[in-house]
Parts: C-alpha cells; structure tokens; sequence
C-alpha cells in the first residue's frame, strides 16, 4: 500500500529516423526490475516485416506528431490538411494506399492503448505533444496479433518519454505567421523507486483562409484555431512489477472559415499498466477514454455571397473502455513467446439539429449505438542462426447492439424516423507470418503474409452526414472490411552509417467501407432529405474491394554531423466494385495518391542543428467517381536551433516555405479548398541540464 501510495503522489505532483531493429527482449533468468515506463519489447520476429522508427530527435524537430509521421512514404490521413484547418472528422489514418475513407485503418496506440475516436476513428492530433514522445514506431502492413484488432494497413505505436527522453525541465515559446503562437512544457522529476513526468502544451492562431484566392467571396474568411493539451504520467517499482499510471486531456477549437462551422473537441484518456520482467515477462492494461466532439455545418451558395447553417452537430459523446493481458513464458534461448487477451466496449451518439427553415432548425436527431470486440492472440518468434520466423494469429468476437436513429420535429408531435437496429455479432480471425534471413555482407532478405479486419465505426453504420452541398447516408448493415497482403523486401545496413529498405507488397481489401455516389442533386433522397443541384447524394457502401500493389524505400545516411533521409511510396491502387457501385470499378479510392515520398538533409554539431525537409504528393481525386482531382504539390520545410548559453536556444522554422498551393478538397461547385500556406515561425527553448 505504501508502494502504491508512492505512486499516486508521483503522479500528481508532477535518435532521427531509421529503419528499425526490434529490441531484444529483458534476458531471460533476470528478476531485476528495471524502471523504464514501457511495455514489454517488440518480438525479435518484427525483423520479419516492414518496420521504421521516429526517434525523439525527430518528433522534436516536426511541426506536430502528424508533421514528423509525414516521414513515412505512404503514410496518410484522408485530407491533406493537418489538425489547424482540417476539420476533425476528415483524419483519421492510413498507410499502403488503402485509404477512400476518413476513419483509420491504421491502428494507433499509445502506451498501448488505441487513440483512434470512439465514435467516428478520427485522431485527435492536438492531443500528442512530440516533446512528450520516445519514439514513433510504425509497422507497415495488417494482421499485428498482438497489437489488437483493427491493424489493416499497419500499426502505429507511440510510446511516452521517461526523464532520459524528456530531461528534468525543457520550456519552448514560439510567435508566427497570422498572429500564432505556439508553446510547451515537458518536465520530469526522479524520486526513490520511479519516476513522474508532465507535459502540456498551447498553440492558437489567427488562421488562413481555406478558400483559394479565385474562388473566394464574401463570406470567406481568415479559419483560427485553439489547442491545448495536458499529460501526467508516474511509472514506480512496487517490488516484482512496475505501475505505469496515465492520465492526459485536450481541448480543440477551430472553424471551417464560414460563418456557423464553429469546431469543438475535448477528450480526456487514463490508464494503468503493470508490467513484470523477468524469466516470466508479463502485462496487464486497464484503460478509459472519453470524448466530447460538436460541429457546426453550412451551406454556401455558388457565388459565395450567402452562408447559411446547414447542420448543428451540437453534441457527439463517446466512451471507450477496455483492458489486455499479455504474458511471456520463458520457453527457450532461442524463442519468444507471447500469450493474451484484448477486450474494447465502445459507445457514443451523435446530437444533431438540421433541416433549417429561415435560418432555424425545424427537425433533431439522434444517432449512435455500441460496439464491443473481445479476442485472445498468441504470437511466436524463432531465430535460428542468420534466420528469423514469426507467426502469430488471434481470434475475436465482435457485437453490434442498440443501433438507433431516431429524427423529430423540433415542433413536437411523432417522430419523422424511429429506427432501432438489430443486434448482430460474429468472429473474425486475423493473423500473419513472415521471415527474415541475414545474407552476409550486411544484406538481408525478408517476406511475410497476413490478414486483418476492421469493424464498421459507429459513425459510419448509424449517421448521416454532408460535406458542403453533398451528402451521405449511413448504413447499419455494413460488414467489417477484411484484408489479404503479402510483402517482400531486401534490406542493407554498414553499420550505423547507411541503411535501406525496399518492400514490395500485395493488399487486397474486401468489403472496403467507402462513400459511394448513387446520385445527383436536386431531389429528396432517403436517410439525407434535400440535395441541392450543385450537390451529390452518396450512402456508404461495402466494396467488392480495394486492391493495390505497390513498393515502398527508406533509406538513411550518416556522414560525421550530417544525416540524409528518403522515404517513398509508389501506389497503385484500384476499385473492384459491382451492383450499383459498378461506376467505380478500375478507378483509384478517394483521396489516394499513386506516388509521394519526402527528403530531409539534417545536421546537429553540439547545441547547433538545422534541417531541411522536402516532400511530394502526386494527384489524387477528392470524390470517388474520380472526378474532382487535386493537383500534385511539393512543399519544403526548416528548421535552424543556434544556442544562447548554457541552457536558452534561439529556433527559426518555416513551413512551406515557398508557398506552394497544396489542394486539399473539392466542394460540388467546383471551389478548391487548400491546406497550409507559407508559415514562418521565431522562438526561444530553455532546456534545464
């Protein structure tokens, strides 16, 4: 109890990129426990797929955890907005081109707990502050067992700083372009047997306009934000295991630039891990989330004269509850083992006033239901000379229950729809296997197969929604979306000095999830009402499916103070569609790019660094008839750090720095949306050795 104590008050008072080598787990036969507020090690097995690293130098260097994940060729959210201008429900993430939906299929976890929105699968990057973060560890490719369900695309696993990563005391304030300002504090602090960190950070600007200048008119105006987030984290020795206690909060306010689409998202997460090492290496994770989202939507007409609201999305809570255990038996030099079970419950609805007659709303809405996933895993590594095999598999149970969507008359009087869903389940198996073999030389060789699953958000099984003049219906019978891949790749490292991978893949996604067109405005269509003429009416459907072929590089160089980093991703992915999505067939998904990648040159002398980024996004279509395509667009980012001192440094950044137009959506008439212009930012970091 003491220990425990211990714990509670600790917890209330307070490399760059490279391709990844999987860490050896703790030796086996060795009781010490060792304070390090981490999870159990990756399996040697992950030698075997398409795996890299951001190191705490980089997630330092980004802009934001979505800036330095932008590292990684092929991996994406829906939009080509980040989390200042992009409206939330536009991001969630993906990698391998299997995008043409904006909830992620990727799954994100932190300290192991998935991050992804309850209700809709979005992320909520203001959350992550990358002075907080070790690493960014990021698993090309579906089927990771023992990560959990819902890795179709890949894994991406954050893991927090201790005091080694984040130093006792590190202050940064920054003043940019269009009147932003953005700070932060990450503090740790050592006592007896762990230790306690905090982090929080605050960024708000004036914002840009989203509209490109030709298309612009009256109504549109400058989109500011506001951002805020708070971490507490206590990691203590309890004799034989470690308490890893966490608790973290995020405030986010933006607009969309237009009168009547105020943003509103708070969320708050906890949780407890213990976690044993040793002969017998064991974990056991308990956590809870909570998230409060509203919206504010509306109509412009062709001439952006007149806005008036659309859509009031006043409240949307949701709740994500679940736990795992995981154990790892001692069962030889030569093996690793891991054993668990995984268990989520999610719930949340969606608050919604709409159809407004002069300006006021005549009709309320409301959407939701649950979902829960239950599955076991079991995960076995091998290494045997110059060769590494995996495999592992796991098994889930998944339900579906109380399904609504109910819409009344502001005026009184019976409901306009009364829908109770039916309730319904079923069991998914996923898993994969792979191998890698050392050739000599430094070179080696590696392949593997999986298959994966996502069950259906609540958001895209129960509510309706637009986007401008188009609308989309729900759809409570969709399936879960299923994945088939396999991968190859050669691999070369000298030393610590060079290193490349190159990974070709197969990825077939059947019953893909996407926003089909079925029809276009004017008229009444059912689970919407009226579409205007400018507008196309669109329900979500289950693809025949998602297939794509591709190869992904990575390659990094040291040279003394300097390091050179590529990352590139060529895709090719295609729709196979029939029945009333037939139109799509051979056509590329929604918001997937055939080709991107990135470059940065870096260099770090003592106190000095600085760092020069490109990146290239080829052409995509924003709609999935492949008819409103978003140019291609290369942007170059900096950042230069020259000390004042012992402890202060001077730090210069700039975004897009030549002020590319990055397109980043298309409305039905035609009016082009952008992401970030040129951004330059000044400011001052005090670093306490």
């Amino acid at each position: 109890m003491k220990r425990l104590a211990a714990a509670a008050a600790l917890l209330i008072a307070t490399p760059a990129f490279a391709q990844s080598e999987p860490t050896s787990p703790e030796p086996a036969g060795s009781d010490e426990i060792v304070v390090t507020g981490r999870g159990l090690s990756a399996p040697p097995g992950d030698a075997a797929y398409a795996v890299a690293t951001l190191g705490a130098d980089r997630l330092t260097d980004a802009e934001s955890l979505e800036d330095a994940l932008a590292d990684v060729a092929g991996l994406a959210a829906f939009r080509r907005s980040d989390s200042r201008s992009a409206h939330p429900t536009s991001q969630g993430i993906t990698l391998r081109g299997l995008g043409g939906n904006a909830s992620s299929r990727a799954l994100l976890l932190l300290d192991g707990v998935p991050q992804a929105d309850p209700f809709g699968g979005w992320v909520a990057f203001p959350a992550y502050l990358p002075e907080r973060l070790a690493e960014a560890r990021v698993t090309r490719g579906g089927g990771s067992g023992y990560a959990g369900p819902g890795a179709l695309a890949g894994t991406i696993e954050l893991t927090s700083g201790g005091p080694d990563d984040l130093g006792r005391l590190g202050l940064g304030v920054d003043y940019g372009s269009r009147d932003s300002v953005d700070a932060f504090a990450v503090a740790s602090a050592e006592g007896g047997p762990g230790f306690a960190t905090l982090a929080a950070s605050y960024a708000r600007g004036g914002g840009f306009v989203p509209i490109i200048a030709e298309d612009r008119g009256p109504v549109d105006r400058a989109a500011p934000y506001e951002q805020a987030s708070l971490a507490l984290r206590g990691v203590i020795d309890l004799g034989g295991a470690e308490l890893q206690a966490n608790a973290s909060g995020f405030r986010d306010r933006r607009d969309r630039g237009v009168d009547f689409t105020a943003i509103k998202s708070d969320g708050a997460d906890a949780s407890l891990r213990l976690v044993g090492r040793g002969r017998w290496s064991w974990s056991a994770l308990a956590y809870l989330q909570t998230r409060a989202f509203a919206s504010g939507f509306a109509s412009v007409n062709d001439a952006r004269t007149t806005v008036t609201p659309s859509l009031d999305q006043y409240s949307v809570p949701a709740t994500g509850i679940g736990g795992r255990v995981e154990l790892q038996p001692p069962v030889g030099a030569n093996a690793t083992l891991r054993l668990g079970a995984d268990v989520r419950r999610v719930s949340g609805e969606t608050q919604e006033l709409f159809t407004y007659v002069a300006g006021l709303p005549t009709r309320r809405r409301e959407a939701g239901g649950r979902s829960f996933t239950a599955g076991s895993f079991a995960d076995l590594s091998l290494e045997l000379g110059r060769i590494t095999l995996d495999a592992g598999g796991r098994i889930d149970h998944w339900s579906l229950t109380a399904g609504r969507l109910i819409e009344r008359p502001l005026a009184g009087g019976p409901a306009v729809t009364d829908l109770a869903f039916a309730d319904r389940g079923g069991w998914e198996g996923s898993g994969r296997v792979g191998a890698a073999v050392k050739l000599g030389g430094g070179f080696g060789l590696r392949a593997a197969g999986y298959r994966g699953w996502r069950l259906p958000t609540l958001n895209e099984l129960y509510r309706p929604f637009r986007a401008g003049a188009d609308a989309t219906a729900a759809n409570p019978g969709l399936s879960p979306e299923r994945l088939w891949g396999a991968e190859a790749g050669l691999d070369f490292a000298a030393g610590h000095a060079l290193s490349l991978r190159v990974t070709g893949y197969w990825n077939r996604l059947g019953d893909a999830i996407a926003n089909v067109t079925l029809a276009k405005g004017p008229g009444t269509f059912p689970g919407v009402g009226f579409v205007s003429a400018a507008g196309f009416y669109r329900q979500r459907q289950n693809l025949g499916a998602i297939e794509v072929h591709g190869i992904e590089t990575d390659a990094r160089l040291t040279e003394g103070d300097f390091a050179a980093q590529l990352s590139w991703a060529l895709t090719d992915a295609r729709v196979h569609a029939a029945g009333v999505a037939a139109p799509l067939e051979g056509l590329q998904p929604a918001q997937t790019a055939r080709m991107s990648g990135s470059a940065s040159l870096g260099w770090r002398h003592g106190d000095w660094r600085a760092a020069v980024t490109g990146r290239y996004v080829a052409p995509q279509y924003e709609d999935d008839l492949n008819s409103r395509r978003l140019a291609s667009a290369v942007t170059v980012e900096a950042v230069a750090s020259a000390p004042l001192g012992r402890d202060f440094a001077v730090e210069a950044r700039g975004e897009n720095l030549f002020d590319a137009r990055v397109e980043a959506g298309i409305s039905g008439p035609g009016t082009i949306e952008r992401a970030t212009p040129r951004t330059l930012w000044l400011g001052l970091r005090y670093r306490l050795r």
